[in-house]
């Protein structure tokens, strides 16, 4: 077993100037603490998507949308990717179980044996997967945001107030 070359202290210098320093940053410049709350649970939700490939995408829009902060919510997104590979076979397996379907064999011989099949079969097999996800990621992914949301809005605005004080 390799033996990793980050000690914690590396992992919490990192964090604190690549993560928590965006996050001051924002709230120095006058975004809100409610907004970078809501841009940190958009990102998570948004992120965990059990759809590869369209969760930048979907952030944008969001954070266009909903006017929140882009590098935030792109921040975040960027590091749930391991969630969301992680969550995968988990939100089709709770689709799966949520409308009564047999589950999908998720085997990697199994599946590159249906890349020579025709196409339609294989994407009508896992097209069904996806959607199973996708459907159990609907009921997950608001309550997960709005969790999200209740825990971070208060203490980011005890530390825009903080902020605030120190300056004063």
């Amino acid at each position: 077993m390799a033996k990793s070359n980050v000690s914690p202290a590396t992992f919490v210098k990192w964090w604190q100037e690549r993560v928590a320093a965006v996050i001051v940053a924002q709230l120095v410049q006058g975004v809100s603490p409610q907004k970078i709350a809501l841009s940190i649970a958009l990102g998570l939700s948004l992120g965990i998507i059990p759809i590869l490939g369209v969760t930048t995408a979907l952030c944008a829009i969001a954070a266009i949308r909903l006017r929140l902060n882009q590098p935030i919510i792109q921040l975040v997104n960027w590091l749930v990717y391991p969630l969301q590979l992680g969550l995968l076979l988990v939100f089709i397996r709770i689709g799966e179980w949520m409308t009564h379907a047999p589950p999908v064999n998720f085997s990697v011989p199994d599946i590159i044996g249906k890349f020579h099949e025709p196409p339609m079969k294989f994407c009508q097999e896992f097209g069904m997967a996806g959607l199973h996800g996708l459907i159990a990621w609907l009921f997950i992914a608001p309550l997960l945001a709005a969790i999200t949301y209740s825990v971070l809005a208060p203490s980011l605005k005890r530390l825009a107030d903080l902020r605030k004080a120190m300056i004063r």
